[in-house]
């Protein structure tokens, strides 16, 4: 579904706009309402506490003139009510001013352009069905328990319980006269004011929907006793915008990007309700305002650039549901990462019928991986120190848990009928096939996961020498080391010239060429002399589309440009990709993949959606947009910054007091100037030229290196 741009837009185009606030979002028309059918509604904890909320004047719905989202939990729309009276039309300007957060407030606005007072009834519709996320995003809602709705003088009560939940909403409506549809199938009602807007003046109202959790009303986030700037949302957007790095000079559709990353990145936050300072990021609007452990991972660690602060909230609050016990159910397994945390009603439905589900194979080294990059952006020592067992603990479940039959690579196999087929990033049901399109079967041992084992094996060995313990530092280099050797031996593929997908349950090759093989480049597992090979096809025409790499070739059986993992262009998986490239010195291929993301996400109003499909730039000329991809999302999000940062090679190494720096930016790109990267306790500003690099306001002790930090195979981050 996407979301508006912040500019003005048409409406009455039919599309769907998206606000988000934390784990709060709101689905509704270009005019402002929800129908009460399909995904429309304002959804709070995984539950949709509005389903139907529209406005009437006179009994007829207003013509949508325009939609605008000035910030991410904010949109404005404008309509009219065309009024016929006397020899002359008049009409009636209708402003919906809506605010999403803990709850919903809209602040109506009648203007009367006229000559002489206009007398109108407003009416406002409510239904609140309390459906699960999922059956909303599946079309399958029920209605369940008992609903009902009560009129308490200028508030309207709706109200659900079914076994042991009790949910429920408060609409506060001053002004208003509240009618409530009796039943106990209903929790409806309307809201009626009776208007007179003075000729060439305005009226205005405002409604407050508060969610009801377990009996308790929710502190809203926009009280109407309070002006909205002091709302805890706009403060902390505030903030955010006060505190991130904006692009000054450079090429304005690069800055646009920038600037439409580092919004959505702030939107996507979510807010530990124990910790409000621990911040971690949403996967992405609208179905996935929940953490995930793979999709935060990997987006905190592109967004490091912009926000130190994410990485540690999501690695804290990670390390807070870290796997205690074995529970065939959840998955949950001692020491591993969670996949995601629902908070419905219905929790059932999502994946392993509890409120969280561990069934990811890679989120867990990849906790050890930003860990360690934390680190080297100058994290304080003590809170690395306070996470480090937990990265212990992830590590030993991939030496047991992770490797099931003690061939030394971390596989997958689902627990039970509930979970998910495939636990990798390409975690759809066919998204791990064979050459000849057939499905893998588990356990699958899939070649980007090995690869992050290694870069974790790596990374624990970094951060045992940063305080001085060489031995351990030997132990995990010696893992990383016989790790490196295994997977170039049973993974590559001499007579294909690339690295098997995966290997199946019985340790053949799933000789598929895909997009994944970009990720071991990534995290430097590939051999010094495969690499080129490695390259070479993931820039050949059936791989690159023009728009980016595809997730699979177009030569392989189950290839699809319109499937979701099987031809497809991802954002985030091209990042890591072109990181792969330039860490192994293919600076041209890079820069390629490079301009055409950027140049994708200039069709997509700046914003690079979840996935675009795969088809040849020489077919459209503009990227296809994918039917249902999630817009904004996280790893999308933060895909141009990791670009960026790459194309800068632009790697921190504080703990040994250095900075390296060697841009490649394309010529496009330059001259570019970046302010306010928070490196260590402080902020530099970055200046690429044709005359050169200058770097600003270095933290002390701190060397800047103006060359590409290069090592066996690569870049090596140890």
């Amino acid at each position: 579904m996407g979301a508006w741009t912040p500019e003005a837009q048409p409406a009455g185009t039919g599309a769907v706009v998206t606000l988000v606030e934390g784990a709060s979002f709101c689905l509704c028309t270009p005019g402002g309402d929800l129908t009460g059918a399909g995904p429309h509604g304002v959804f709070f904890r995984d539950t949709r506490i509005l389903s139907r909320f529209d406005l009437r004047v006179d009994g007829e719905f207003p013509e949508p003139l325009a939609a605008m989202t000035p910030e991410p939990y904010r949109g404005t729309f404008l309509g009219r009510s065309t009024r016929r009276t006397g020899r002359t039309d008049s009409n009636l300007l209708v402003q919906r001013d809506r605010r999403v957060g803990n709850g919903l407030r809209e602040d109506i606005v009648i203007g009367n352009p006229a000559g002489e007072p206009a007398a109108c009834t407003v009416t406002v519709a409510v239904d609140a069905d309390f459906a699960d996320l999922f059956e909303v995003k599946e079309g399958r809602v029920q209605a369940r328990g008992e609903r009902s709705a009560q009129g308490q003088g200028e508030r309207l009560v709706l109200d659900q319980r079914w076994r042991d939940t009790h949910r429920g909403a408060v609409v506060l409506a001053p002004g208003g006269s509240v009618d409530a549809v009796p039943g106990l199938a209903h929790s409806a009602g309307s809201i009626r004011y009776e208007v007179v807007v003075p000729a060439r003046g305005r009226w205005t109202a405002s409604l407050l929907v508060q969610p009801v959790v377990d009996g308790d009303a929710v502190e809203p986030s926009f009280p109407l006793d309070r002006p909205v700037r002091e709302s805890l949302p706009a403060r902390r957007l505030q903030r955010w915008q006060e505190t991130t790095p904006i692009a000054t000079t450079g090429h304005d559709g690069l800055q646009r990007v920038l600037r439409r990353s580092q919004e959505d990145l702030g939107a996507l936050r979510i807010f530990d309700p124990v910790d409000p300072s621990l911040a971690a990021v949403a996967a992405g609007a609208p179905w996935f305002m929940a953490l995930f452990g793979r999709d935060s991972l990997l987006t905190a660690y592109m967004a490091l650039p912009v926000d130190r602060s994410l990485a540690l909230g999501t690695l804290r609050t990670l390390a807070r549901h870290q796997g205690r016990r074995t529970d065939p159910l959840t998955e949950e397994e001692p020491g591993r990462i969670l996949h995601e945390v629902r908070l419905g009603v219905e929790s059932g439905l999502s994946l392993g019928g509890g409120s969280t589900y561990y069934g990811t194979v890679d989120a867990t080294p990849l906790f050890v991986v930003l860990l360690g990059e934390l680190a080297r952006w100058g994290a304080d020592p003590r809170q690395v120190a306070e996470l480090l067992p937990h990265a212990d603990r992830a590590l030993e479940w991939i030496r047991t848990h992770g490797d099931r039959n003690g061939d030394g690579f971390v596989e997958y196999r689902r627990a039970t009928d509930r979970g998910l087929v495939n636990q990798g990033w390409k975690d759809s049901w066919d998204g791990i096939t064979s050459a000849d399109g057939r499905p893998a079967e588990a356990p699958i041992a899939l070649c980007e996961v090995q690869g992050y084992v290694y870069d974790a094996y790596r990374t624990r060995a970094e951060l045992a020498r940063t305080v001085g313990d060489e031995e351990v530092a030997r132990g995990w280099d010696d893992r990383a080391a016989a790790l490196k050797e295994a997977f170039n031996e049973r993974f590559w593929l001499p007579d294909r010239g690339w690295f098997a997908l995966a290997l199946d349950r019985d340790g053949r090759p799933v000789d598929a060429c895909a997009s994944n093989m970009g990720h071991c480049l990534w995290s430097g597992v590939v051999d010094e002399d495969k690499a080129r090979a490695v390259a070479d096809h993931l820039l050949s025409p059936a791989m690159f589309s023009g728009w980016g790499v595809r997730t699979l070739s177009r030569d392989m059986g189950a290839y699809d440009p319109v499937s979701y993992h099987n031809g497809s262009v991802w954002p985030h998986d091209n990042a890591l990709v072109v990181a792969g490239l330039l860490r192994y010195g293919f600076v041209h291929e890079a820069q390629r993949v490079a301009e055409a993301l950027l140049e994708a996400a200039q069709h997509f109003g700046g914003r690079l959606p979840e996935l675009f499909c795969g088809f040849d730039r020489d077919e459209y000329p503009e990227p296809v947009p994918y039917p249902t991809s999630c817009s904004p999302q996280a790893w999308a999000a933060a895909a141009p910054i990791q670009l960026v940062r790459t194309l800068l090679r632009f790697d921190p190494r504080l703990p040994r007091g250095e900075l390296w720096v060697d841009p490649v930016l394309p010529s496009a790109f330059t001259p570019l100037r970046v302010e306010g990267v928070a490196l260590g306790g402080t902020r530099i500003d970055l200046a690429v030229s044709a005359d050169g690099t200058v770097v600003e306001r270095v933290p002390d002790g701190v060397e800047v290196r103006h060359e590409w930090l290069r090592g066996p195979g690569g870049a090596e981050r140890a």
